[in-house]
């Protein structure tokens, strides 16, 4: 008797694993929105949390972002970090031209830019365990410093 294995018992198995494997990890990671506060005096062009977008620019001491989504374990463990690359530059110009003299605007223009600087920076995640996770707040304050804060 030639008893040769059922593919189809294979592919249901695999389909019920990657079913049971999708089940858990919804169960364990929450996803949130990506905000941030902005404490300094210069405007924050953009920022990102792990890679994901905090969505627009930030102006000084306003509030903003609304990017999606951070990903909060279901439980906080220790040595938990998001890295946060971000840049800032020039809030105001009072100092616009316009756009009708080209070599006053491109002047202006290479001033404001060269006035921008990129950052980054690696930062521990707060414990949030017995709290609802609603999302991660990225705060921006004087001389380059972040904290990062989990709430509702």
């Amino acid at each position: 008797m030639n008893v040769m294995p059922r593919t189809s018992d294979g592919r249901h198995r695999l389909a019920l694993l990657a079913t049971l494997v999708g089940v858990l990890l919804a169960q364990s990671a929450q996803a949130s929105t990506l905000e941030a506060i902005n404490h300094t005096h210069w405007a924050i062009n953009r920022f990102s949390v792990d890679g994901r977008s905090g969505l627009d620019i930030i102006g000084p001491y306003q509030g903003g972002g609304g990017g999606c989504c951070y990903i909060a374990p279901s439980r906080w463990k220790p040595g938990m970090t998001v890295r946060v690359d971000w840049e800032t530059g020039v809030a105001y110009s009072d100092d616009f031209p316009g756009f009708a003299d080209r070599p006053k605007y491109f002047a202006w223009k290479q001033k404001v830019n060269a006035q921008k600087r990129q950052h980054s920076k690696t930062l521990p995640v707060p414990d949030y365990n017995g709290q609802k996770v609603c999302g991660l707040t990225v705060h921006f304050l004087p001389c380059d410093e972040l904290q990062v804060t989990t709430s509702c």
